[in-house]
């Protein structure tokens, strides 16, 4: 795993993509899963989770293996990236009264308890975006990465996969080097740490 992370293709394609001369990983790489059957991971966008920094991010996701459109792999809402700018001016706005580290927090007083906006995709799409935007969703295959921006929202689908396969995958978050970084990203996961 660690050295899919630095695979110089995977390196090399993040810092043309985003023309930066040189990029960062961050150490909070995480591994997730959807079993079939289970909550998936609700309506957000990664911003909502990195808000200790105002430098521009970009987002890996890797399923590690196969995954059908009916597997639990990640589903995007069309062109919501300017949806989820607005929202986080939104939640910039309501959150000027709290303190720096509750407005950074996910988890603030003006968030949902699990820090998304939303476990109702479809009700999502309809209050959210008015209906106007679709959810895209496909098929994924072993060696496939999708990028995506830190507002871009996005969640998991369903796991209704015909075999009953648990669906894993990897968010790796990168910055370019030398940019403010959210510092609470820089160490490994540890249990409790709610982020």
């Amino acid at each position: 795993y660690d050295a899919f992370c630095k695979h110089p293709a995977l390196r090399s394609f993040v810092r043309n993509f985003m023309n930066w001369e040189k990029e960062i990983m961050l150490k909070r790489a995480m591994m997730r899963h959807n079993c079939p059957g289970s909550l998936a991971t609700g309506v957000h966008y990664d911003k909502l989770f990195l808000r200790g920094s105002d430098a521009e991010f970009l987002t890996a996701w890797v399923p590690i293996g196969d995954c059908t459109a009916r597997g639990g792999g990640l589903m995007y809402l069309q062109n919501s990236d300017q949806l989820g700018r607005e929202l986080e001016e939104e939640f910039k706005a309501n959150a000027k009264s709290l303190s720096d580290e509750e407005r950074v927090s996910a988890f603030n007083e003006h968030m949902a308890d699990d820090g998304y906006l939303s476990h109702d995709a479809e009700g999502f799409r309809q209050t959210q975006a008015k209906g106007k935007l679709n959810w895209l969703v496909g098929d994924f295959e072993a060696g496939d990465v999708v990028f995506h921006t830190p507002h871009m929202i996005h969640s998991s689908a369903a796991n209704e996969d015909e075999k009953g396969r648990i669906r894993l995958g990897s968010d790796l978050r990168f910055y370019e080097a030398g940019a403010e970084v959210d510092e609470r990203w820089c160490n490994h996961w540890k249990n409790g740490d709610r982020l």
